[in-house]
């Protein structure tokens, strides 16, 4: 008997394998510059960027950027408002499902047009459309399994996100554009890709994924009461400790980790490492996050999600210092005339041993972070409360690049630039262990 309650425990519910298809299917999408549920290299972050920069004129490409944080900042600010109006009977699945056809019909509109404003609009309404899916898409995590099966799902959503979004569409995508001379046609198929990638695999979120968990029906004046609601969570937060501390240092660390993504190939660029080499080990990366995400779900089951998040962050430490080492080697060859050549060649091996060992953290750190904020939260309240840890996950990103950028600055030394991210994973660390007496007694 014990041993088909075990397989019937490990096996997911339709809700749970539907909800993880999401992952599958979104993170065809998601960039480098942090959603909370992602940190794919892609198809959005990797091919678009270029197919932009050959229609676009000077003024355009000086544009993309402000895009991008247009879109990030808008959704960052609706976010809480959103999770209110989410929050009541009824309205979660109707705002995800407009926010996922307000995201498919203006990436596919990235793919109609070769005029660089059309395409810039069609981009920011389209990443608008994906942020919105992926807060509603999160919150749901409450709705389709237990507090004590989060981590798995959430784990187990990352690595199929990593299969379905980094490998799979983006090969195909490669293949076509080498097949076809990299012409604009090629960029524009694989565009749509994406567009009927996700849409094909959403399907079974939006067939068999509903909300369990509710405030009350939404009621006449509803931007008011919504308002009236993300204030009182606010205040909730700032009340319970265990999720104010949390945040606290989601908002140090995962900062962090984005800004070891998001600065890799740019620091092993000013290093003089080969940008083949590079990409190749990035996409190690990707495959190495599979089955680590996997693994760091099934370690939280036994000792703890907040542990393996702890033992995630002192990784990081170790990542940091062995990117310092891989800068300081080569500066250290130019200052002193030693050679030139071997200290590439360590720093390019040091360049893989890092983005493997990236790899092996990655997507638990992403993923159980997720489903640990979930079990800290009230259910009924869950978009509320994801809305506004996407607002420190999204303007977290701001410090450690600027942190890279002023110390290389201030130094000269890149690698100094890449050892002072350290400094967020030690905020991190501090507001977890100040906060580890309300966590651990939420655990138990």
């Amino acid at each position: 008997m014990s041993s088909k309650a075990d397989r019937s425990e490990k096996r997911f519910t339709k809700a749970e394998k539907s909800w993880i298809m999401y992952d599958w299917a979104n993170s065809i999408y998601a960039t480098n510059s942090r959603e909370f549920t992602t940190m794919h290299t892609n198809i959005m972050a990797a091919i678009f960027p270029i197919y932009f920069a050959m229609q676009a004129n000077e003024t355009g490409n000086k544009l993309y950027g402000f895009a991008v944080s247009a879109a990030a900042l808008v959704v960052a600010l609706l976010a809480p408002i959103l999770g209110a109006v989410g929050d009541f009977s009824g309205m979660k699945k109707k705002l995800f499902a407009g926010f996922l056809v307000l995201g498919l019909v203006f990436t596919a509109v990235m793919a109609a047009f070769e005029d660089w404003r059309l395409m810039l609009v069609g981009f920011i309404l389209s990443r608008i459309g994906f942020s919105g899916s992926c807060l509603f898409y999160d919150s749901f995590l409450t709705d389709v399994t237990t507090p004590e099966r989060m981590d798995r799902v959430s784990s187990w959503g990352y690595a199929m996100g990593y299969i379905g979004g980094s490998t799979i569409p983006f090969i195909i995508s490669i293949a076509v554009m080498l097949l076809m001379n990299q012409s604009v046609l090629s960029y524009k198929i694989a565009i749509m890709i994406v567009v009927v990638w996700w849409a094909v695999f959403s399907i079974p979120f939006l067939k068999n994924v509903k909300q369990q968990y509710s405030v009350e029906d939404a009621p006449q004046a509803l931007a008011k009461e919504a308002f009236r609601n993300a204030w009182k969570t606010f205040k909730d937060i700032l009340k319970d400790k265990k999720i104010l501390f949390f945040i606290i240092a989601y908002f140090f660390y995962i900062d962090g980790v984005d800004t070891i993504i998001s600065m890799a190939t740019n620091y092993g660029e000013t290093l003089g490492l080969g940008a083949i080499g590079m990409i190749l080990a990035l996409l190690i990366t990707q495959i190495v996050a599979v089955p680590f995400s996997i693994l760091f779900g099934n370690l939280a089951k036994k000792v703890g999600a907040m542990r393996m998040i702890a033992i995630a962050v002192c990784v990081y430490f170790v990542i940091t210092i062995l990117g310092f080492f891989m800068g300081f080697n080569i500066e250290q060859a130019e200052l002193s005339g030693g050679d030139i050549d071997a200290a590439l060649k360590l720093s390019s091996t040091l360049f893989w041993i890092l983005a493997t060992l990236v790899g092996t953290v990655q997507g638990g750190i992403q993923a159980l972070s997720r489903s640990y904020f979930g079990q800290l939260i009230p259910p009924e309240r869950s978009n509320e409360y994801y809305g506004f840890l996407d607002i420190f996950g999204k303007f977290s990103c701001v410090i450690g690049p600027a942190l890279y950028a002023a110390t290389y600055a201030a130094t000269g030394r890149a690698s100094l630039g890449i050892l002072s991210i350290i400094v967020l994973f030690f905020g991190g660390m501090v507001a977890l262990f100040a906060g580890r007496k309300y966590m651990k007694a939420e655990e138990k």
